[in-house]
């Protein structure tokens, strides 16, 4: 099984004041295709910003960053916008949907962006598996919490990503939602033979996955 991506001696770090601020320190990990992994560890330890560094939202300070055949740690950002657009899926703990676009628009919109054809209908087969086929027209703020994270869901899986990078996705959500959108996730990973990524700091959440790696003070501190 081949790996669809992979870091190797990653570091980030800014300057503050002529002051060195590390946050993260030589990780080097790998990712295949088709796996579940788990990132934990405590808030401020790094786990955000390395998943920002896999998706290309962030350059590292030193080191290599692989995905696919794509060295990102050199291509230049335009590419790697194109990357992303269509081979990674991102969730986030605060959904970022767009406000005035209803939930059928916020999925049409990656669809639309990569050009794919019949983007209403591939976005309204999504939010009906999702269980929100009565919601299409809703926006962002007639939905609740659960319904919304559903919705971001749907948009980042709409486009069949490569990968999906899920920061904190359960983060403002109660138990039973929570329970809802783990789920999907882990059910699409493994239905279409996709790789996941998922920051946590839930031990639980966090073992449903092929591989856990624990993060503290931007080091790897252990790779189950």
């Amino acid at each position: 099984m081949g790996y669809l991506l992979s870091l190797k001696n990653i570091s980030l770090h800014y300057m503050l004041k002529q002051e060195k601020i590390n946050i993260l320190n030589n990780i080097s990990l790998k990712i295949k295709k088709n796996e579940r992994v788990s990132i934990i560890g405590e808030s401020g330890s790094g786990k955000t910003s390395l998943l920002m560094i896999m998706a290309g939202l962030q350059r590292a300070s030193d080191g290599l960053m692989v995905f696919e055949n794509y060295n990102f740690t050199k291509i230049p950002e335009e590419q790697i916008t194109e990357i992303r657009k269509s081979k990674i899926g991102m969730i986030f703990q605060d959904f970022y949907l767009i406000p005035n676009y209803s939930a059928l628009e916020n999925v049409m919109f990656p669809l639309e962006i990569n050009k794919l054809i019949n983007p209403k209908k591939k976005a309204i087969a999504i939010l009906e598996e999702l269980g929100l086929g009565k919601k299409i027209n809703n926006l962002p703020s007639e939905l609740s919490g659960g319904e919304q994270q559903r919705v971001a869901i749907a948009r980042s899986i709409s486009f069949n990503p490569e990968i999906i990078l899920a920061d904190e996705p359960t983060g403002n959500l109660d138990a039973k939602n929570s329970s809802i959108v783990i789920k999907i996730l882990f059910d699409y990973s493994k239905r279409y033979q996709k790789s996941l990524v998922l920051v946590t700091h839930d031990e639980n959440l966090a073992k449903k996955s092929d591989k856990i790696i624990r993060i503290k003070d931007g080091e790897i501190e252990d790779n189950d």
